[in-house]
């Protein structure tokens, strides 16, 4: 019987947990999975309605390490997480995407001698400026198992001299929970509360520093934003910490001023996907949105510098644009016209990359143990 622990902490990592978990249950003959949540995301839009949403069971155990900056956040998971591998003793820790939590469980798993998993390896932006390009790169060099969302991915290991004995390209995982959900998410009424209609709205999300910690470079955002919605309505899914930074730069008149401009707090999953499934354009800065649209085949405009997806770039519907107001509405306004621009869906991201995840932690554990 393996034991494997899996960790999730933030948003985008429950999409990528919920089909890993639900596969480990279906083979409970072999694999008992605990689900430990280190609670780096703890507010409910943020955190547990995903888990309802996604049907996943409340996670096994709660570290409840909260918000801090990157270095008290990484030690108080440090510090929460190693009595729980002390206790439950697993076979694997398997970590998802490049948050604080997946590094910081990585690193006290290694220094216990316990199995490393890790989910989404190998995605480089190449920028370490952003803190999840340190997280990816600590966590990668550390972890015994590289499960990998797309080929470029297993070239960027290799080129760090990572072993290919440890780089398993598995596909991407997110997709089998957007494909999983897509039928249900269409159920909802989110279009007809928010008064649209489908393909005649944009989306908008934004949360990283870089983007709103800056007030000259979030007023210039926002200023596009606006000068969108004169052609079709925005709406714009308001992360707290966004929600913050425009209150204390105080710049919710200039939004105010433009009415097609339609703010919402945090879209539990299913609401959220509903939205952009539906609508003609999507802007953000998160990096699984740019995966999804590719699979929708919705255009997307990246509102950064750099992607650690470039596959979405070179197969799929993505533009990486950066933040300059001006290239934005641009560029928008090219996507708007220009829709039909062609894309084909990655190789692997089928909706069944949870079980190849599982065959491959399986098949590790036999030619090792």
């Amino acid at each position: 019987m393996l034991r494997i622990i899996n960790v999730v902490g933030a948003r985008p990592n429950f999409m990528k947990i919920a089909p890993i978990v639900d596969e480990m249950r279906r083979r409970s003959d072999r694999i008992q999975p605990l689900l430990v949540h280190t609670g780096q995301h703890y507010d409910d839009s943020m955190s547990e309605s995903f888990f309802k949403d996604l049907q996943i069971p409340r996670a096994d155990m709660n570290l409840g390490v909260g918000s801090g900056s990157h270095a008290e956040q990484t030690a108080r998971i440090m510090l929460a997480f190693e009595p729980v591998l002390q206790d439950f003793r697993p076979d694997w820790v398997v970590v998802v995407g490049d948050v604080n939590s997946t590094m910081a469980a990585t690193i006290v798993a290694s220094k216990l001698l316990v199995r490393v998993a890790h989910v989404e390896a190998g995605l480089r932006s190449r920028d370490r400026s952003m803190p999840e390009e340190i997280n990816r790169i600590v966590t990668d060099s550390l972890a015994d198992l590289l499960l990998t969302p797309s080929r470029d991915a297993d070239e960027n290991l290799l080129r760090e001299g990572i072993s290919p004995q440890k780089i398993r390209f598995v596909g991407n995982v997110m997709i089998d929970t957007l494909r999983r959900n897509l039928d249900r998410a269409r159920g909802l009424d989110v279009l007809d509360r928010l008064g649209l209609q489908s393909k005649q709205f944009c989306v908008m999300t934004l949360h990283r520093p870089s983007n709103v910690d800056d007030k000259q470079t979030l007023q210039g955002i926002l200023d596009a934003m606006c000068a969108l919605a004169e052609r079709l309505p925005v709406v714009f899914a308001v992360h707290p910490r966004t929600q913050a930074r425009i209150e204390e730069f105080g710049l919710e008149e200039r939004i105010r001023k433009q009415p097609r401009a339609v703010l919402t707090e945090p879209l539990g999953y299913l609401e959220f996907l509903q939205l952009y499934s539906n609508s003609r354009l999507v802007l953000t800065d998160s990096g699984g949105i740019q995966e999804e649209t590719t699979v929708l085949g919705i255009p997307c405009l990246t509102l950064r510098e750099n992607t650690e997806r470039p596959i979405t770039v070179t197969e799929g519907t993505n533009r990486v644009v950066g933040s300059d107001p001006r290239r934005i509405e641009r560029e928008a306004i090219d996507a708007l016209d220009n829709s039909t621009r062609p894309a084909r869906i990655p190789e692997f991201w089928d909706g069944h990359t949870a079980s190849r995840i599982v065959d491959a932690i399986e098949e590790r554990s036999r030619t090792e143990d």
